[in-house]
């Protein structure tokens, strides 16, 4: 075809959902990616070489996908709960010991609290702040597949004191108010940073807005393992807009996108050579730095990712120096070295221009949860895949040389985790058909190299609040941009960020509506 209604500029997640609600629609859509391959960060694959294990290479796990989009879309998906909700291992006073809270919570995670805090006013605290924020999620998620609405609005319907602590004021005040112990404040701490370079009592207040993103997913803020690894999600979305009647064309890498308002005109290159097509509307599931690149005009701010991501396969799990059954321990998110003040710490020494000398970091086994992304042998002789994600690694540490400081960052984060086991930890790790032990770490250079992000930002840049902040947008869908036939429809409008769906679904709604 010539011309098309819609042209949706990257194949990953949010485009492929925005592609399956057009067409569903009735409207001829196309969607072209560079990759060879759709489903963009989010994505499983044989990382090594040699190694039949399927590893979410990117993201991970899937939390603010609404529930009403895996049905609108007739997904085949499976979100599998995990048993634990996170593992902290701590020393203290010459003992190990860890936090554990399970899912749901109960005598044992209380006795867990008490057992490192001394009393029960730390698990006191944390029921009451994580059922005040369940209200707020519950109000806040059913709106993101609306139109913007006022934060006025919204604040009507929690309570005042409530948004006023967690949206107007820095999120470390909330925290300090409320908790007493180090290594509870930082647990809670952890999912304001997660891809988000920002000290706890910054002005910005994109901390809290990170906090608020890891909280409200379908009301619960529970992150779930799509069983098949992240790449079933994108499958199941590519499937979806096939049958409704998009056209995906892989291996395209768009060079320029052109609009008036009215027409626009895609062009890319392909195995081919160089194609054009023009279209009524164009979608954008790319960052918005990208999209300015390819509409010809200079990039203003640069995003700039911070996490360091690093993949392993293990011939077993480690024993701990507590004594905890590792089965259990790594099931939910195990916290590494992110005390509160060990966040803190972290941060200033980024800020400051230097690798983190202690990294907090955060590490989780899917197979655990899923084994089918496990060959059978592999499952047999008791391998099990770790994710770890290391915070407060902004891609400025790496720019002079990223080869060396992806390795020593490496070596920090790993010893870290090995600092909590009872035995070495290349002991555990397994080695691929070459000899080499299977270990990848990806920094923000090299995730900006390998799928596109700008400045290695998972989130195509600052999380924004998912609701109007300026009366000209409210009851708008958050996608729009200068030109009217322009919209974006991933991680960069605002509401995206990690795999949600979110921008292809209100970018989608963005034209249905009109």
């Amino acid at each position: 075809m010539d011309f098309y209604d819609v042209v949706i500029v990257g194949g990953g997640h949010n485009g492929l959902v925005a592609a399956t609600y057009l067409a569903q629609a009735g409207m001829s859509t196309l969607v072209l990616e560079q990759q060879p391959h759709t489903g963009g960060a989010a994505v499983s694959q044989q990382v090594f070489p040699g190694v039949d294990a399927r590893l979410s290479r990117y993201s991970y796990l899937v939390s603010l996908l609404p529930d009403k989009i895996v049905a609108d879309l007739g997904l085949s998906l499976e979100l599998r709960s995990r048993a634990v909700a996170s593992y902290t291992p701590v020393r203290r006073s010459g003992r190990d010991v860890g936090l554990m809270v399970e899912r749901p919570e109960g005598a044992a995670t209380r006795e867990s609290f008490a057992r490192l805090t001394g009393s029960d006013a730390e698990y006191d605290a944390w029921t009451a702040f994580y059922g005040a924020v369940g209200t707020l999620a519950e109000a806040i998620a059913p709106t993101l597949l609306e139109p913007l609405q006022s934060a006025s609005a919204l604040r009507s319907r929690v309570d005042p004191a409530l948004w006023d602590e967690l949206i107007e004021r820095p999120f470390g005040e909330s925290v300090e108010r409320r908790f007493t112990d180090d290594t509870v404040r930082g647990v809670v701490a952890t999912d304001s940073v997660i891809g988000t370079f920002a000290g706890l009592h910054d002005p910005s207040l994109i901390q809290n807005r990170c906090f608020l993103y890891h909280l409200i997913g379908n009301g619960t803020g529970e992150w779930r393992v799509p069983v098949g690894g992240m790449g079933a999600v994108t499958d199941a979305l590519a499937a979806a807009a096939r049958r409704a009647g998009a056209s995906l064309i892989t291996n395209a890498s768009v060079t320029s996108v052109e609009v008036d308002g009215v027409r626009g005109s895609v062009t890319w290159l392909g195995g081919d050579g160089e194609r054009s097509v023009d279209c009524s509307y164009v979608l954008a599931n790319v960052a918005p730095a990208t999209l300015d690149t390819l509409r010809g005009r200079e990039v203003s701010v640069k995003p700039e990712g911070s996490q360091l991501k690093i993949n392993l396969l293990l011939s077993r799990l480690p024993a701990l120096r507590s004594g905890d059954d590792p089965t259990r321990a790594f099931a939910g998110t195990f916290h590494i070295d992110e005390d509160y003040t060990q966040l803190e710490t972290a941060y200033r020494s980024a800020a400051g221009g230097t690798l983190p000398a202690v990294p907090p970091s955060e590490v989780y086994c899917h197979s655990l949860t899923d084994p089918s992304i496990l060959s059978p042998d592999l499952i047999a002789s008791g391998h099990h895949t770790l994710t770890v994600f290391g915070v407060h690694f902004p891609a400025r540490l790496f720019a002079s040389d990223n080869e060396s400081a992806r390795a020593e960052a490496t070596r920090r984060t790993l010893a870290g985790l090995e600092s909590y086991l009872a035995e070495p930890l290349a002991d555990c790790i397994a080695h691929d058909a070459d000899g080499n032990p299977c270990i990848e770490a990806k920094t923000p250079y090299d995730i900006e190299e390998s799928v596109g992000m700008p400045g290695g930002h998972i989130f195509h840049g600052d999380l924004q609040w998912p609701w109007s902040t300026d009366d000209t947008t409210i009851g708008r869908w958050g996608t729009e941009t200068d030109t009217a036939n322009l919209l974006i429809c991933g991680s960069g409008a605002r509401r995206g960020g990690a795999v949600s769906g979110l921008g292809g679904h209100n970018a989608a709604m963005t034209i249905l509506t009109r």
